[in-house]
């Protein structure tokens, strides 16, 4: 039996535009026992701004905020990663409710760093965020409003993570692969996919978000990663060498 370790949850804030926002989100994690905030793409804001909203409880999370220029380099460390979107479609990934993500995720904070990625207030996140996301999660709300403040919208998700930690849980996983390496992957499988003509060489981006999510769906180990790693570098090997 099983908790969720909330030392191992990290809220990621995609291009956040006002720091009195960002103030917030520090004072609803501080809340629902979660302590690590990151800043990508923006920043950074003037501390005293953003703990005129944070109060002198979360002061310590402003403190410690980590800035990044870009979001690749600041979900490298995370093994699992999550998207929150509002905006629903084929190219953004089934979505699930907070509740469904919170349960999902109790047993995977065991061994695995996580992170929750939120995107900016007025855009939210792009089809190019959500590339890096492992799952997806939208927050249900009336259709005549269907807008969430940022800080709200990170409340919702940590509480529901909250509750379901302090269930018992049978839930266990492995620590999984890395987004470095997840990425790094990726890279080898598109390389080989376009050199054996799997892939349409006008978009295969496009092609490869398919190819993303299918290997997303449970999770990779970095065994796994590995795995398909050498089988990219043997597919190139014997197409050049076949070639020459």
């Amino acid at each position: 039996m099983t908790s969720a370790n909330f030392d191992n949850f990290t809220i990621v804030l995609q291009k956040p535009k006002f720091p009195g926002n960002i103030g917030s989100v520090a004072r609803c994690i501080k809340n629902m026992g979660m302590g690590k905030l990151i800043v990508s793409e923006a920043g950074p804001f003037d501390p005293d701004e953003m703990k005129i909203m944070s109060t002198h409880f979360a002061a310590d999370i402003i403190d410690n905020i980590q800035y990044f220029d870009r979001l690749g380099d600041a979900l490298a460390p995370f093994q699992y990663i999550v998207g929150t979107t509002s905006r629903l479609g084929s190219a953004r990934g089934p979505a699930l409710s907070p509740k469904e993500t919170a349960e999902s995720l109790v047993g995977l904070s065991q061994n695995n760093e996580i992170a929750l990625l939120f995107g900016s207030e007025d855009k939210g996140l792009s089809n190019s965020d959500l590339r890096y996301c492992h799952a997806v999660t939208t927050i249900p709300v009336s259709e005549k409003m269907k807008s969430i403040n940022l800080s709200h919208a990170v409340m919702i998700v940590c509480y529901e993570i909250f509750a379901a930690g302090g269930e018992k849980k049978k839930a266990f996983m492995s620590k999984l692969a890395s987004s470095m390496e997840i990425e790094g992957m990726f890279g080898q499988v598109k390389e080989a996919l376009t050199e054996v003509g799997f892939l349409n060489p006008q978009n295969p981006d496009y092609w490869l978000m398919h190819i993303r999510r299918l290997l997303s769906r449970t999770g990779l180990f970095s065994r796994d990663v590995k795995i398909i790693r050498g089988i990219c570098r043997q597919v190139l090997w014997a197409v050049r060498n076949k070639t020459s």
